[in-house]
C-alpha cells in the first residue's frame, strides 16, 4: 500500500515511516500541507494521513483545496488529529468524503488495524 503521512513534526512522521516500512508499504511523508496537496496532485496513493493542526496550511485546507483540484482523492483521506472535533466540525469532514478520523494519541500499529479493514474494496 503506498501512503502519504502529512504531519509537521517530523518526529512523527518519522515513527510512522519506520513502522511502516517494516510492514513493507510505500510510505512518504510531507511536513507541510502544501507540499502535501502537491505529491497528492502528482502521484497515486492508497491511503493519505492528514494532521489537521498544521502551521500557515491547516488540514481543512488541504482538504478544500483537494476538493476543488482532486476530488476523488478525499475518499483515502484519514484524520488523525489531536483536536477533539466536535459533532460538526466531524459531520463537515464526513460530507467533504474523509474516509475516517481518529483521535491522536494512537500507535501506528492500532491506526493499521483500524484502517485496513477499510481498504478492502
Amino acid at each position: 500500500m503506498k501512503i502519504l503521512h502529512i504531519e509537521d513534526i517530523p518526529e512523527i512522521s518519522e515513527i510512522f515511516s519506520d513502522i511502516l516500512k517494516t510492514k513493507n508499504h510505500d510510505f512518504e511523508s510531507a511536513i507541510d500541507g502544501k507540499k502535501g496537496l502537491d505529491l497528492v496532485l502528482k502521484n497515486h496513493y492508497d491511503l493519505i494521513l492528514l494532521d489537521m493542526c498544521m502551521p500557515n496550511y491547516s488540514g481543512i485546507d488541504f482538504l478544500l483545496d483537494l476538493k476543488d483540484k482532486k476530488s476523488s482523492e478525499i475518499r483515502k483521506v484519514v484524520v488523525v488529529s489531536s483536536l477533539e472535533l466536535d459533532e460538526y466540525q466531524t459531520k463537515f469532514l464526513k460530507e467533504l468524503g474523509v474516509r475516517s478520523i481518529r483521535q491522536k494519541p494512537i500507535s501506528v500499529q492500532s491506526l493499521l488495524s483500524q484502517i485496513e479493514p477499510e481498504l478492502t474494496p
